[in-house]
């Protein structure tokens, strides 16, 4: 007979949902933010978001200087707890250093979120984009090299879970927004084995990316090489890059499948 309490619907509470709406209107644009600000971004009252704010300054998420507000570095323990049950920032690391050094570009690996792809490791040379990526960044995923690569890799209900409830709004001139062709991106992905993005999330940024499949060859994660279109022809972004790349992922796939014996 089945738990009634793991079955029956459970109502969200709401002062947790608007306490993490207010945690995550912090971000790199947005480092420090008056009360006003954050009621905003956050989508709650100014009475909610100050009760809120004073809860956490008094926990030591946020500090405060009288007039703006801004994050603790103890709000790391928020995400910490998955990053080390995790396992796979720790272990890939020395593949993204090794990779990054082999191949003098930049080195990241993403696991799929919702309908995003999150950055857990990151190796930088140097910066590409317009916004910093660091640990913890979000983009979307169908626009994204590891995104594609990690998706042409799921199955076709996951495929149409995340175009559901993606935005699908241009980044750049160059980027997908039709469901069909997105849909006919990820059929070629999978067929050729590697993702490529040339300049679709931003200008002059292009990648390569190959999905990391865990012992029951379902994707766990991605991992891309990000380098910048002036670099030349994408035929030889793919002839340079691809080898390494795929090599990498090979090693980390390794590392996994004994770490889950």
């Amino acid at each position: 007979m089945s738990d009634p309490s793991t079955t029956a619907p459970v109502e969200p509470i709401q002062a947790l949902v608007r306490g993490l709406a207010v945690i995550r209107a912090f971000d790199v644009d947005h480092p420090a933010m008056t009360l006003s600000d954050v009621a905003r971004r956050s989508g709650t009252s100014r009475a909610t978001a100050r009760r809120i704010l004073h809860t956490l300054v008094s926990v030591g998420y946020v500090d405060s200087d009288g007039r703006s507000f801004r994050l603790r570095p103890q709000v790391l323990e928020l995400g910490w707890a998955y990053l080390a049950s995790l396992r796979l920032p720790e272990l890939v690391q020395p593949h993204l250093e090794s990779l990054s050094s082999l191949v003098g570009e930049s080195c990241s690996v993403a696991v799929l979120d919702g309908t995003d792809v999150v950055y857990v490791a990151r190796v930088a040379t140097r910066r590409i984009m317009t916004v910093g990526i660091h640990v913890g960044t979000r983009f979307p995923a169908h626009v994204t090299a590891m995104g594609r690569a990690i998706l042409a890799s799921s199955d076709p209900a996951e495929q149409e879970r995340v175009l559901a409830g993606a935005d699908l709004s241009a980044r750049t001139s160059r980027t997908l927004t039709d469901p069909a062709r997105i849909r006919s991106a990820l059929a070629a992905v999978a067929e050729q084995g590697y993702a490529l993005n040339d300049q679709e999330l931003e200008t002059g940024l292009r990648s390569l990316a190959v999905a990391i499949r865990g012992r029951d060859g379902r994707p766990v994660a991605a991992v891309n090489v990000s380098t910048h279109a002036s670099r030349g022809p994408v035929e030889d972004t793919v002839e340079d890059l691809l080898p390494p790349l795929r090599a990498t992922r090979d090693a980390i796939e390794a590392d996994l499948a004994m770490t889950s014996a």
